[in-house]
């Protein structure tokens, strides 16, 4: 693997030999790069962080990932069984290390793109990169990452709050918490986790804001991983999805009305094309059944120290925790090319390219209920394929 040293021999490159240029080194990218090479298409990951996995690294202590060891490995390489079914942060980055190492990725650190433009040719893409570069590949992978920039909502009285107040993105266990009330704020994957670590973690009252009550999920019904069920009912109706869902819901999951989060009144398929993906339980059940976790109404504002819920009450709280998500941050990158949509998400991804620019992929975009891992890994191959017929 190449480092920020060996940039300069690493990016150039003749155009009668331009790489296919992979912009990120998560997984993802990785993969993606593995899939070119198999194919005999040099590709150069580049990499603003000065290590592979740069967005796992950062994530908090406890996260496993919500798939199973066995639909989570990316093309040519498995994820170690000593690993376990749900594979802690730690590995997951060590398992991305490996891959690099054992591929032999061509790999590029320190070095941000802020840029992608047609060449001036029509051959290719130019990449405006830190340090002046100006890079021109045959074709270009954008794997920049789903969770690439925390995403603060901008509440009234915000910047006048006194208490603690902080992104999801910046938790990294419940130490500082101990003893304390803690409000997080927004009841996805992340802030469901959390909330249990609070708990977990001695904090002395820990409130979860809701907006909208989300499907909730065992992450494991007597062996069968709810990933298991996402792949298998990927490519049905949503309508369909959603009329067996809600019967296997009430009986492997309790209702928790009586407890502030009432079941939801969409069904699940049709809020995941929406992108809602529901929760997969790792303690938020038993924790809003015994009171350790209580659900509020929404975050509204800030006033006079206290956080103004949606309901109309006022709570006072040592520290706010928002599990608010994050943007994709596309725009400076590629919005220039009309190549998102108005979310700012790509148009298209995996294997197809924007009809406006050929030669131009994305991967990592898209957050399935069969799995992003696994939703990466089949990416890799079609982006290959389609590049290597791009080339042709």
């Amino acid at each position: 693997m190449a480092d920020s040293r060996s940039a300069s021999a690493q990016l150039s490159a003749t155009p009668a030999d331009r790489p296919v240029y992979v912009i990120g080194a998560g997984p993802g990218g990785l993969a993606a790069a593995y899939a070119l090479r198999a194919r005999g298409i040099r590709a150069v990951v580049l990499e603003k962080a000065d290590r592979v996995g740069a967005s796992w690294r950062g994530h908090y202590d406890r996260l496993r990932l919500h798939t199973t060891r066995r639909l989570s490995a990316l093309p040519g390489l498995k994820i170690p069984r000593k690993f376990g079914r749900w594979v802690r942060r730690d590995d997951v980055v060590r398992y991305l290390e490996k891959y690099a190492e054992h591929h032999e990725l061509e790999i590029v650190t320190g070095v941000e793109v802020f840029r992608v433009e047609r060449a001036q040719d029509g051959t290719g893409w130019l990449l405006h990169a830190s340090g002046g570069r100006e890079l021109t590949g045959s074709a270009v992978v954008v794997a920049t990452g789903y969770n690439h920039t925390p995403l603060l909502p901008d509440w009234p009285g915000r910047d006048d709050y006194t208490g603690q107040l902080l992104h999801a993105g910046r938790y990294r266990d419940a130490t500082p918490y101990a003893g304390r009330d803690v409000l997080v704020v927004g009841i996805g994957n992340t802030g469901a986790e959390i909330a249990v670590d609070l708990v977990e973690g001695g904090a002395a009252r820990v409130r979860l804001a809701v907006r909208t009550a989300p499907h909730i999920l065992r992450r494991s019904t007597l062996g069968w991983a709810a990933q298991y069920t996402g792949v298998l009912v990927r490519r049905l109706p949503a309508g369909l999805v959603d009329r067996l869902a809600g019967p296997f819901a009430k009986a492997t999951v309790p209702d928790l009305t009586a407890h502030g989060l009432p079941r939801p009144d969409t069904g699940l398929y049709s809020r995941v094309r929406q992108g809602a993906i529901p929760v997969q339980d790792v303690g938020l059940i038993d924790a809003v059944r015994t009171g350790r976790v209580e659900i509020v109404a929404a975050v509204e504002s800030f006033e006079d120290g206290k956080v103004v819920l949606a309901d109309g009450s006022r709570i006072e709280t040592d520290a706010v925790i928002a599990a608010t998500g994050y943007t994709r941050a596309l725009e400076g990158l590629v919005g220039h090319l009309g190549v998102l949509d108005g979310r700012g998400r790509p148009v298209v991804h995996g294997g197809r390219a924007p009809a406006q620019a050929p030669g131009l992929y994305f991967t990592g975009f898209t957050n399935p209920i069969s799995g992003m891992f696994r939703e990466m890994a089949l990416d890799a191959g079609r982006i290959a394929q389609a590049v290597a017929r791009h080339l042709r």
